[in-house]
């Protein structure tokens, strides 16, 4: 099965610092067609497009526009999340640095539909170097951001992987310490500054300017009955093409990993970054989609030579580190899961450490207050699931 480029049709196409070269290949054509028609008449093409967020979460984009558009409010907010801070993805950096007007044109649908006259581009600070992509773009476009009368201005983040969930993103453009919101209320309804506003990050956005110039039917025809249209995926690690893929949705893993990336000798997939899922080698045919596996789009492959506990130890390294701190059960849980998986990857674990890293973990997915927590265990209960006998032999 071939690529399907959507989302990358115009990378390597059009000229990404000239508003001519992306007028040429349909630029703002879908703006043109969203103004036309009424807010309520383009949230309902997105909503029948199917298109759900392609951050990882998967909430349906028609949905949350709706709940923004109907929240009556003096002001409202559109913020593109940009923060890209899971390990192993890339796509969004590659998309921006090829392809900058199209994320400013969905940015610009998505304020049209929902009333909002002011967005924000949260850009990660490993990031700062897009800043000048972006600002161009923004710049060039200013004729087309007045018809819809929509200012549009990057804010640059500060380093935290926390930010990247959407309460602490607000919390951090607000001028306060990357931390998760208590919820609800839900930013559709109280968001930036306490008003309504939409989040959604860089490759949802750019769906966008494709449904409504393309149909929502168009998209609607791809992909599977829960997982519409196109994804793309970053994809490293033990690979011979290191890159960016985008992919119908459905797709069986193995055209990613074998096919497009060239892998051999594979051992396991985890698919979402350190918080995505292990799936081995046994299961590489498995779909890519919601109903499946599939996250916010880092791929990383491991062959045969790779150490899983070491794995399961760089991730829990990583998410004792990033976790903001708020809620107990991720403070002290992901402290204590980096203590024990330590145990098993110097050799001194004992039996009863299995069952410490399954009760812990299932404390941590049911409690923690954010996606963070909630996922941090993925990698450690699935490897627990298909490779319990690496553990097992670590055991003093």
């Amino acid at each position: 099965m071939p690529e399907k480029r959507v989302v990358l049709k115009n990378c390597g196409i059009v000229n990404p610092i000239s508003l001519e070269s992306y007028i040429e290949n349909d630029g703002f054509k879908a703006l043109e067609n969203a103004i036309k028609m009424t807010p309520t008449d383009v949230i309902e093409e997105i909503k029948r497009s199917g298109l759900r967020g392609r951050g990882g979460a998967g909430f349906p984009t028609g949905i949350k526009w709706e709940m923004t558009n109907k929240s009556v409010s003096d002001e409202k907010y559109v913020i593109c999340n940009a923060d890209e801070g899971e390990v192993g993805t890339f796509k969004d950096r590659y998309m921006i640095e090829n392809d900058p007007f199209s994320l400013i044109e969905g940015v610009t649908i998505a304020c049209y539909a929902v009333g909002a006259k002011k967005a924000y581009i949260y850009l990660r600070a490993e990031y700062n170097f897009l800043i000048g992509v972006l600002q161009n773009a923004i710049d060039q476009s200013s004729e087309y951001l007045k018809k819809a009368d929509v200012e549009i201005e990057i804010f640059e983040g500060a380093g935290a992987y926390i930010c990247g969930e959407e309460s602490a993103l607000i919390e951090s453009i607000e001028g306060k310490r990357g931390e998760v919101r208590y919820r609800p209320p839900f930013p559709p309804t109280e968001g930036l500054w306490k008003k309504p506003t939409v989040i959604d990050n860089v490759e949802t956005l750019m769906n966008i300017p494709r449904i409504m110039t393309e149909s929502a039917d168009w998209f609607s025809n791809m992909g599977t009955d829960r997982s519409k249209g196109t994804k793309v995926f970053s994809i490293c690690g033990d690979v011979e093409k290191v890159g960016v893929y985008e992919l119908v949705m459905g797709s069986p893993l193995r055209e990613l990993v074998e096919g497009l990336a060239q892998a051999k000798d594979v051992k396991m997939v985890q698919i979402g970054g350190a918080s995505g899922r292990i799936v081995p080698y046994e299961n590489i045919d498995t779909p890519l989609s919601f109903e499946t596996v599939l996250g916010a789009g880092g791929v990383m492959v491991f062959n045969s030579t790779r150490d899983v506990i070491e794995i399961v130890r760089m991730n829990a390294e990583f998410f004792e580190e990033e976790s903001c701190g708020k809620c107990f059960p991720c403070r002290e849980g992901t402290k204590r899961t980096l203590e024990i998986v330590t145990r098993f990857a110097e050799h001194r674990a004992k039996p009863r450490d299995i069952k410490a890293l399954e009760d812990l973990s299932e404390t941590m997915m049911l409690s923690s207050l954010c996606g963070l927590g909630q996922a941090a265990p993925n990698s450690l209960m699935d490897t627990l699931k298909y490779y319990l006998s690496e553990y097992e032999m670590r055991i003093r």
